[in-house]
């Protein structure tokens, strides 16, 4: 199943208990305090809304504004719960790809830390115990370029802007992340984007895969 819906989203997979989406860079996942029409669970909360009987639509994790990628929206509570319970004990699978500033070295390697947020909404990095959350990060190295590194990521906990903070305080900043220190923008976005999504099934217990394409002009 491949259907565009509004705003340059793309319909990947949709049955009675869940969606699955690729997302476009610039697009919110959920709305806030100055945007909530422009946003991908509006966009399918109005198509929902739309049906006969109508159906609900419910949050399950998120991406950034400046990411794309695959996300997985529940249709009833019991899935919004037992989907979010595999992100929190790890089960749900998930794998992004990104271009990094620098030659990241090792291979492959693993970042752990606390992370914790301050008032103007900047993640950091954190010793105090306590006053962060545990985010595990595991890296391989695709890909080095004269100025860049194409990377595959692999989230163990997904922490606000994880992936963005982890590589930037290693000294490697995500292609096009200004907020994080970031210098080449070369491809006018975040170079980040959810490439696979795995879960089981809500409802089937089915292991469910998919699989998202970068942009072409990452090549």
């Amino acid at each position: 199943m491949s259907k565009k819906l509004a705003n340059g989203i793309r319909l990947v997979f949709e049955d009675d208990t869940v969606i699955v989406i690729d997302k476009p860079a610039g697009l919110l996942t959920m709305g806030t305090e100055t945007e909530r029409s422009k946003t991908v669970y509006a966009i399918l909360r109005e198509a929902a809304n739309s049906k006969r009987p109508a159906e609900k639509i419910f949050i399950v994790h998120r991406l950034d504004r400046e990411a794309s990628g695959l996300l997985v929206f529940a249709k009833t509570t019991t899935a919004k719960e037992h989907l979010q319970n595999q992100f929190k004990d790890h089960s749900a699978g998930r794998v992004y790809a990104a271009i990094a500033e620098g030659r990241v070295l090792p291979e492959q390697f693993t970042i752990r830390s606390l992370l914790a947020e301050n008032s103007a909404f900047r993640v950091y990095s954190t010793k105090r115990a306590g006053a962060g959350k545990s985010a595990i990060t595991h890296v391989q190295v695709l890909k080095r370029g004269a100025t860049t590194s194409r990377l595959e990521v692999r989230l163990e906990t997904g922490r606000k802007h994880q992936i963005r903070v982890h590589l930037a305080e290693r000294g490697h900043p995500i292609v096009g992340d200004k907020v994080y220190g970031g210098r080449n923008n070369a491809l006018g976005r975040l170079a980040l984007h959810g490439t696979h999504l795995e879960f089981q099934h809500p409802s089937s217990g089915e292991r469910m895969r998919f699989d998202s394409p970068c942009p072409p002009n990452w090549r």
